[in-house]
């Protein structure tokens, strides 16, 4: 008994392990949440893959055969205590029994004997008379079945370890160490998955995985999540997906999601259909079929590259869809477009003052997607771009998100929009600061007038001022204002720095500023009274983006111009022949912790013996429960007992 309480306790502690800590994820997701030396630690241990441990098996096995020894030495004598009343109980042994009294009486034995098993049985005991050479004993049994209690709460824990080990995926991790299956970790198509990592229906008596279904496809494949890697499982039967809907609350969040889902299957006459929702699962054949979760599935967008760093604009159209690459030539080399997902809305709470002006909690930015831009040596970062211009501070911008690691958040770069909600005022001015003769011109201009007017004419001083200016805007293109501060610092003395940093963001500011007033001449706009609040704003927007495009990482902009949305349904598949198993177990278990705890088992005995013309009467009795409640409950029986008597 000792053994199974310690093992029990240990499979407890395993199991909260196991339910908190999420099981078969990717190792680097464990690297991040918990660092390598604790990721190294809780693998050793085995704690990704609790259920599937062999460690965890053992303590099933110890378990359930030390509950099945405690069960096999004990239920016999349990149940044959049940039925026996014990009528043999001698006069001593009730005397010294801590409840119990004695009287006599001048009633007739018979008439005794007759009241005293009428009350025992409207108390509820059954009742068994033996009479002996010289005394008669009536014994009263109530509760019994507190007994049994012990049986069904072992047996119980004995049948959930049975389910528990049917539901487990312990077969797969012996095919595992056998070297039976190997798990993949390529991302490779289903129908190249190789057969050690392929099991066919009946290979495993039990799993858990998931399917992502596009509308209007099928399959008969369900992928099951192995640390780093997976395995596909075939399913005797095919999912086929016909439309997927769902509904939203005003904040943006699912308020409900279903799947009309048909099943395909020899078996069947016609075809299986069904729909799906949270919690309304379908059964086949054993199998059940969870509405799990929703995402892109596979959504055809048409966007366009904005090249940076470039003094033309050349936009490039690009069809592509979600979860598939394209191969793009740019002037920074050779990249790769991964597009992972798109969203149809991105909802965010509003800010006081604008909930105050709209009236609404909620606004949303429209469509985004996500996707990754990977150079020829495999480097990737993630981008998340937004289709429409959102609103900020009363003025417009293009938002694009950039990171390196899904550990960081995304760092967004704010593109103004011009007044038509477009890109082509930003990226006119972008390709301008490239076009080093027409920005050296500028130059130029703008430093002839300004020493003109200070009467002063020296050539050679005019042109190491342009030769400044065209040097601090090729370190800003290159890298924004970080660049020029590292510079400075390499260069410069560091008593010096402060006034040199000012005096070239002053010179450089100069030359942006003429750069953009010639690009409004160009517009058709009048800038000799001035640029409007309106403009002045976009040139402050403008150049805080340029200067962060260096540190942006990809050589393009992607803006998205056209979708076609496709959705999809995450189905998650189990297959569990324990599952009836254990919840049986769980019963018995409930049954018999409610039988011990809540069913007092209770003895009494009386002994009715003649002497002469007296009848002495001993009445004695036990529980198994709360003995001081019982004392107080036997105080009752016996003065009622001695009613009867008297």
């Amino acid at each position: 008994m000792n053994l199974a309480i310690t093992i029990f306790v240990a499979i407890i502690f395993a199991s909260i392990i196991g339910t908190v800590l999420q099981q078969n994820q990717p190792y680097n997701d464990y690297i991040i949440k918990f660092g390598p030396f604790w990721h190294e630690v809780f693998l050793a241990i085995g704690l990704y893959n609790v259920y599937g441990a062999i460690w965890f098996l053992i303590l099933l096995i110890f378990l359930v055969l030390s509950t099945s020894v405690c069960v096999y030495r004990n239920a016999p004598v349990m149940l044959r205590d049940m039925k026996q009343f014990r009528l043999n109980v001698k006069e001593k042994s009730l005397r010294l029994m801590s409840n119990s009294q004695s009287w006599t009486t001048s009633k007739n034995l018979e008439e005794v004997e007759k009241n005293l098993q009428y009350y025992l049985k409207l108390k509820g005991f059954r009742v068994r008379v033996k009479e002996h050479e010289d005394h008669k004993v009536i014994a009263g049994m109530k509760g019994a079945w507190n007994r049994s209690g012990y049986i069904f709460t072992h047996v119980g824990i004995i049948i959930i370890c049975i389910g528990a080990y049917l539901d487990g995926s312990f077969g797969l991790t012996i095919k595992e160490w056998t070297g039976r299956i190997i798990p993949e970790t390529r991302d490779i198509r289903a129908d190249e998955v190789p057969d050690t990592a392929r099991l066919k229906p009946g290979d495993s008596i039990s799993f858990r995985g998931s399917i992502s279904l596009p509308e209007g496809s099928s399959s008969n494949l369900v992928f099951l999540n192995i640390r780093d890697g997976y395995l596909v499982q075939e399913l005797p039967f095919a999912i086929e997906l016909k439309d997927f809907r769902i509904k939203h609350y005003a904040s943006g969040m699912p308020k409900s999601f279903e799947s009309d889902l048909v099943i395909h299957d020899d078996r069947l006459e016609k075809p299986l259909e069904q729909t799906i929702s949270v919690n309304h699962p379908l059964i086949y054949r054993g199998y059940a079929l969870y509405q799990a979760s929703f995402g892109d599935g596979g959504s055809n967008l048409s966007l366009l590259a904005w090249p940076f760093f470039s003094k033309k604009i050349q936009t490039l159209e690009v069809n592509v869809s979600v979860n598939k690459k394209r191969s793009l030539n740019t002037l920074a080399g050779k990249y790769t477009l991964e597009i992972d997902d798109f969203k149809m809305f991105n909802i965010f709470p509003n800010s006081k003052e604008e909930k105050a002006v709209t009236g609404k909690r909620f606004k949303n930015f429209g469509p985004s997607f996500t996707f990754k831009m990977r150079d020829a040596s495999g480097v990737a970062n993630e981008y998340h771009n937004y289709m429409l211009p959102v609103t900020q501070n009363e003025r417009r911008f293009f938002l694009t998100g950039m990171r390196s690691s899904v550990a960081e958040p995304f760092r967004y770069l704010h593109i103004p929009a011009d007044k038509d909600d477009s890109l082509n005022r930003f990226m006119a001015f972008h390709a301008l600061l490239y076009d080093q003769a027409k920005v050296k011109r500028i130059a130029e201009a703008s430093v002839k007038a300004a020493m003109s007017d200070a009467n002063k004419i020296d050539e050679k001083l005019q042109a190491d001022v342009v030769t400044s200016m065209m040097r601090l805007l090729t370190l800003f293109n290159q890298g924004g204002y970080a660049a020029i501060d590292e510079d400075i610092k390499k260069k410069v003395p560091k008593d010096q720095q402060v006034n040199v940093a000012q005096a070239y963001v002053k010179i450089l500011h100069n030359l942006l500023q003429n750069t953009y007033l010639d690009m409004l001449k160009e517009e058709g706009l009048n800038t000799k009274k001035g640029v409007s609040a309106e403009d002045s704003f976009f040139f402050e927007d403008a150049i805080t983006a340029l200067a962060g495009i260096g540190a942006y990482g990809s050589p393009v902009y992607f803006q998205l111009a056209e979708f076609k949305h496709r959705e999809s349904s995450g189905i998650q598949i189990t297959l569990h022949p324990g599952q009836n198993i254990f919840y049986l177990g769980c019963l018995m278990l409930i049954v018999g912790i409610f039988m011990m705890f809540y069913i007092s088992y209770q003895r009494v005995w009386l002994i009715l013996k003649l002497e002469g013309e007296k009848l002495n009467i001993i009445f004695a009795g036990s529980g198994n429960r709360n003995q001081r409640d019982f004392a107080e409950e036997f105080k009752k029986l016996a003065a009622k007992v001695e009613e009867f008597t008297s």
